[in-house]
């Protein structure tokens, strides 16, 4: 069977909802286990329960990756009874805002998360990785390559995730460690239909057809959708693939000149 993870163990931050979800669905469903690693351990427990009905096996594990302690722990807990073959680190949170909206404390809320967050959990997997091999996907954005209106202290975080990216696939190769970015573009996740409703009460349909639209391909991307790519980029059948980030955008960044 192509793409099977059979015999793997797959470490996903932020899989209790939206695209994070997704990959650990994906990732059970081709025989991977799966350990769910998330701040709102109630939504990683509906995702555990997910898998196991499908047939699967999964664990959640609660932690805020910006705390360097937690994310240790929780490494050691998974590596006292099964190995790490696969790290995605999916968890993230967004800021609307340029420049001059974005104050010292949201710069700081967001480096803890996505650039924190990504080094710690990083951090700790490596140590595990490095005398037998593995992959670590990272969720960039399409942000980390173009300008994106409002987005100043994303677009940042979202930068330094990309570099990451490079950094540690260029140190690890000798360790078979493969290291490789996923940068989506707008994906239908309950994060947006919150930000819409948010924003634009009454207006729902209208944003939400307006911001489809912005996608050259003409909609949004589906959760699933990444979730696939991240299977591919997993799998043995992409082993020759290392220091490289995927866009998954509708077109956006080449298309939307």
């Amino acid at each position: 069977m192509k793409f099977s993870l059979e015999h793997k163990s797959a470490v996903v931050t932020g899989g209790g909802s939206g695209i994070g979800k997704a990959i650990c669905l994906a990732f059970a469903e081709q025989g991977a286990m799966v350990h769910i690693l998330e701040l709102q351990v109630e939504h990683a427990n509906e995702t555990v329960k997910a898998i196991e009905i499908m047939g699967g096996r999964a664990a959640a594990y609660k932690c805020d990756v910006s705390n360097g302690n937690e994310v240790r722990k929780a490494f050691e807990n998974i590596a006292a009874k099964d190995q790490i073959d696969i790290l995605v680190n999916n968890a993230g949170i967004a800021h609307v805002g340029n420049l001059e909206q974005t104050a010292e404390a949201d710069l700081d809320r967001l480096y803890k998360v996505n650039i924190k967050g990504v080094y710690n959990c990083m951090q700790a997997c490596v140590a595990y990785m490095k005398s037998k091999g593995g992959v670590v996907i990272n969720m960039a954005s399409i942000a980390s390559t173009v300008g994106i209106v409002d987005r100043f202290a994303y677009s940042m975080t979202k930068g330094a995730v990309l570099t990451m990216t490079y950094s540690v696939a260029k140190d690890y190769l000798a360790h078979g460690i493969r290291c490789n970015s996923i940068s989506p573009g707008r994906v239908h996740t309950p994060f947006v239909d919150g930000f819409i409703s948010k924003n634009y009460p009454g207006k729902e349909k209208e944003m939400f057809d307006k911001l489809s639209k912005s996608q050259p391909i003409g909609r949004m991307g589906r959760p699933e959708e990444v979730a696939n790519l991240a299977l591919y980029l997993c799998s043995d059948e992409a082993s020759f693939i290392t220091g490289t980030d995927f866009p998954i955008d509708g077109g956006f960044i080449k298309l939307n000149g």
